[in-house]
């Protein structure tokens, strides 16, 4: 038998018992992990670049992915180790490590050194994890979930304006700022030091709050009353997993957020097999239908997930990298070649830091606005094919802004910016929504998530060295679009292989924003539905109703 039955909207539950103190003291650890891993991205290759390495784009490549893989190799071990002695206290270790990790990079003197302490940092932090871990303890109704996994996505957006800012800003500040700071002076000696000592100055503010105000969510550890509460456990709570834990929330197609902070509603279908007396009994899995889950769908959508990864981490490092880049004066639109592009834009690094900030408030924009408004046009899967044909372009035509006058140039970067944020943003969630969609049971649904979270790792953890190496290429031939180019072709990979991604008949999705002036308290929500079996072991004949 098959039940189906409509859930309605029936706006936002109150607030009365929501753990907001929590949750701002929670969002403050939260901020500090953001602000101290991207405030790098504007300086990196000008750092590696001081320290005498021949090609800087490469080993600043290394510099970035070595924070990620390190994370991901120990993440486990710290979600184990949260469960054995809780989570605050592997909370804060994480937020020491990444404090050490800052002020290692800070002072660093050699490229072994800062590269040292980027994976001593990731080594030590493994807070993605255990964050989902206390925010899905924290919440004790089900109906508080789509609230409590908007916050933390949405605080790790707004780390990710003012992490690029303190480091462009702060960075070498006896050359950007000579009449504040001398050349022979402290910062002058380490010019690196400041913004990370900024940056680890939030981290000591976050182990504060957190070592005072932050309670204890693991079960066995709350002291008092608090260790009574029970939580409401149902289907459609999250599942806390603590692999994947890299420089961005990771991917976990458990929970409603999808990558965002937008709650995402899809209907969800539960099997239940009862006895013939009406009595429950454990869902039956054999081996066959364990060898189920990983479908052509599952593997070319994780495919697709992983080219998307890649493509977007080399446009995450080369941008900062061609915005530095020497500025090749003489060369003109009219008077290039297309495939002869020297240099790049020459910004310094206070700009870049700007650039990246405002790059990140089109991203916040785009996410809390557009998302929801093209998943609801569109539709999901014709979402995920437009973006996927039109990425290629957001690669192939910023080379081109080394060719344009002075006074297009920053135009021309905002325009860029806005195009490839249009797309990625719009991606990755709808990729996401489409691989938990073409989940064959909710059962197999960790396997399938740990599947994509390893092949994001994989590819958040190549790209950049590739990148750097083919950008160092393109220097020496005179062509720093190479580098671009190489990553365009990989999206354009991307959209012949959309011909073999399975379509089935869409399911009904529901993105409701952020922003309640978007949300449509009216709007009808998609249609949950329940399989019955009933099995008669005796007989073994088995009615499926």
């Amino acid at each position: 038998m098959r039940l189906t039955w409509k859930k309605t909207n029936n706006g936002t539950p109150s607030d009365d018992d929501f753990p907001t103190t929590q949750f701002f003291i929670l969002s403050i650890c939260r901020i500090a992990e953001p602000v101290a891993i991207t405030a790098i991205f504007p300086y990196a290759w000008l750092m590696v670049k001081g320290f005498g390495m021949h090609d800087a784009s490469f080993y600043a490549g290394i510099l970035i992915a070595s924070f990620s893989l390190s994370e991901s190799l120990t993440s486990l071990f710290w979600g184990g180790l949260s469960d054995r002695i809780g989570r605050k206290q592997v909370l804060l270790l994480g937020c020491f490590g990444t404090m050490l990790s800052l002020i290692m990079v800070g002072f660093s003197t050699n490229f072994t050194m800062a590269l040292a302490g980027r994976i001593i940092g990731g080594a030590l932090n493994g807070n993605i994890g255990v964050i989902q871990s206390i925010v899905g303890e924290l919440v004790t109704k089900p109906e508080y979930e789509p609230k409590a996994y908007s916050i933390m996505p949405f605080v790790w957006s707004i780390g990710t304006i003012i992490g690029p800012a303190i480091g462009g800003l702060l960075a070498d500040p006896a050359k950007s700022y000579p009449n504040q700071f001398s050349r022979d002076g402290f910062f002058g000696r380490y010019p690196w030091a400041l913004p990370n000592l900024v940056c680890a100055a939030f981290m000591l503010i976050s182990i504060i709050c957190g070592f005072f105000w932050l309670d204890e969510t693991h079960p066995g550890f709350r002291q008092g009353a608090d260790a009574t509460v029970h939580h409401d456990i149902t289907e459609q709570t999250p599942m806390i997993s603590a692999a994947g834990a890299n420089a961005d929330p990771g991917v976990d197609l458990r929970r409603d957020s999808f990558g965002t902070f937008n709650e995402v509603d899809m209907p969800k279908t539960q099997h239940w097999e009862l006895n013939p007396d009406g009595t429950s009994r454990a869902p039956s899995l054999s081996e066959n239908d364990r060898e189920k889950w990983l479908t052509k769908k599952v593997v070319m959508l994780t495919v697709a997930l992983g080219l998307y990864t890649y493509h977007s981490m080399c446009y995450d490092h080369l941008l900062p990298i061609f915005f530095q880049d020497r500025r090749i004066d003489h060369v003109t639109v009219l008077g290039a070649s297309p495939i002869h592009i020297p240099g790049g834009l020459g910004l310094n690094t206070k700009d870049v830091g700007v650039i990246l900030s405002v790059n990140g408030v089109i991203a916040l924009f785009i996410q809390a606005v557009i998302f929801p408004l093209a998943a609801e046009r569109l539709g999901i899967w014709r979402t995920f094919v437009m973006v996927t044909i039109l990425h290629p372009v957001a690669f192939f035509i910023v080379p081109y802004l080394a060719l344009l006058p002075e006074n297009l140039v920053y135009p021309g970067i905002y325009t860029c910016l806005t195009i490839r944020n249009l797309l990625s943003i719009l991606d990755y969630p709808v990729i996401l929504i489409l691989l938990k969609q073409a989940s064959p049971s909710l059962s197999v649904l960790g396997r399938i998530n740990g599947l994509a979270a390893s092949a994001g790792a994989a590819c958040r953890t190549v790209a950049p060295p590739i990148a750097g190496l083919l950008y160092g290429w393109g220097q020496e031939i005179g062509f720093t679009g190479l580098a671009w180019w190489a990553a365009g072709a990989v999206a354009i990979v991307g959209v012949f292989q959309l011909w073999f991604v399975p379509r089935e008949k869409s399911q009904t999705t529901i993105v409701k924003s952020i922003l309640p002036c978007l949300d449509n308290p009216n709007e009808e929500m998609p249609s949950d539905v329940v399989d019955i079996t009933v099995v008669d072991d005796e007989d073994d004949d088995d009615f499926h109703m």
